[in-house]
């Protein structure tokens, strides 16, 4: 990895995300190359993999790196945090995942909905 991904990486691990809040967005940061995308979800992946889920986010955020970021959101299905994995998920474009979530919360409201 060269200096210039290094600094890069360095600079997005810096910024500090409130908890509960995560930045959606459908588009990726285009200014980044190839190379740049391909170093920063690898270094996502090492992050990930060592337990540091929330700097691994950032970097799969950044590069709109789906895989990562579904395996975020099934991190925190696993913890029984249903939220913030819907998050991830949308962030992530995976359908599949957000149906059950979704159609759990429409139940949730409805019943809410009935006994007011």
């Amino acid at each position: 990895m060269n200096n210039k991904n290094i600094n890069l990486i360095q600079q997005i691990s810096s910024h500090s995300i409130p908890d509960g809040f995560i930045k959606v967005t459908d588009n990726p940061l285009q200014v980044l190359s190839s190379e740049q995308k391909v170093a920063l979800n690898r270094k996502g992946n090492e992050l990930f993999n060592n337990g540091k889920i929330i700097e691994a986010s950032r970097l799969f955020i950044t590069t709109g790196y789906s895989d990562g970021l579904t395996r975020v959101g099934d991190f925190f299905m696993k913890k029984k945090e249903e939220l913030k994995a819907l998050k991830y998920y949308v962030l992530a474009k995976n359908k599949a995942k957000c149906s059950p979530i979704y159609e759990k919360l429409a139940k949730t409201i409805s019943v809410l909905v009935k006994t007011e």
